[in-house]
């Protein structure tokens, strides 16, 4: 056979595999979407995913079709052994998709993290876990995961996995190497690296750096970083928000913008937060009404005046 005709030949193979491949995920991706048996085509879509996801130009496939999304909702506790093949095989797609950096850029933007740590948390069943953990062991060093799972008490939920009779080595080894890696980074975040992470997740609570003055008089500045970005997201909190302290807490932490920076009228008044916040005023939760109360007090006074109202 003529040499052009080898090249020929093969080029046209893997352009036949490629296509082949293409239709697998665009398959899978619509049962995913829009499953046409009830309870047989997402066991199934995912079973052939986990197989697929091997291969590296699947991992591109599944992303450029937008396939990362449809993983997320499936991430939950499971009872049933079929559930748990299911849980468990969906996470073996969240593992081999962490090792392409488009998926793992795509994962940042979900809930994949809280999802992953609730299964990690009630799981029994040792190749969930595995998983799970393997998972977090590879995206540990991408991105913001590392201040999401110090945020989500990883630390101390890896000290119990450790604790429990496992046999598996892999799992075991992957605890140890997350172990390690966690201490590391919680060494080095710093406390604006994990005010940040609550306030992008949605997860605010009481904790102790809201009402350290300390805390605001270092990391003021730090506010400004893209363009207001946090200040935007605690105004989509209040705006959006039925967590009464995650309310509560985001009109008291724009309050202490408005004492510690010098232009937080300007910047607050720029984002049109009064109107925003007065709503808050009548809200049913008294916490909620009192925040609400300061913030808008404190927008009306400045900073000159500010430090007079206490929360």
């Amino acid at each position: 056979m003529l040499p052009n005709g080898d090249s020929s030949n093969s080029k046209s193979k893997l352009t036949s595999t490629h296509d082949v491949l293409g239709r697998l995920v665009e398959w899978i991706c619509s049962q995913l979407r829009d499953p046409t048996h009830p309870s047989c085509s997402v066991p199934t879509a995912i079973h052939c995913l986990s197989i697929l996801l091997r291969e590296a130009y699947v991992r591109t496939l599944f992303v450029q079709a937008d396939g990362i999304k449809l993983l997320i909702p499936l991430i939950s506790p499971a009872s049933t052994q079929q559930s748990i093949q299911l849980l468990y095989e969906t996470c073996l797609c969240i593992w081999l998709s962490s090792f392409y950096d488009a998926a793992v850029d795509y994962l940042s933007t979900t809930r994949v993290m809280p999802r992953l740590v609730e299964v990690v948390k009630g799981s029994t069943k040792e190749k969930v876990v595995r998983v799970v953990v393997m998972s977090f062991r590879n995206l540990l060093a991408k991105g913001a995961f590392a201040a999401q799972m110090i945020d989500l008490g990883l630390p101390q939920i890896v000290q119990n996995l450790k604790a429990q009779a496992w046999t598996d080595e892999d799992l075991l080894d992957a605890l140890n190497q997350l172990e390690v890696g966690l201490k590391d980074n919680l060494k080095r975040l710093s406390s604006f690296d994990k005010y940040k992470q609550q306030v992008l997740l949605g997860h605010l609570d009481w904790s102790p750096m809201h009402k350290d003055p300390s805390f605001w008089r270092e990391n003021i500045n730090n506010f400004e970083e893209n363009d207001f970005q946090i200040l935007r997201v605690l105004m989509t909190i209040i705006d959006t928000s039925s967590d009464t302290t995650a309310l509560a807490v985001a009109c008291y932490d724009l309050s202490q913008f408005l004492q510690y920076h010098p232009s937080g009228r300007i910047v607050v008044a720029d984002l049109k937060a009064k109107d925003r916040v007065m709503k808050l005023m009548n809200h049913e939760n008294a916490e909620v009404r009192k925040n609400a109360l300061l913030c808008v007090q404190r927008l009306f006074l400045g900073a000159k005046y500010a430090s007079f109202l206490q929360a």
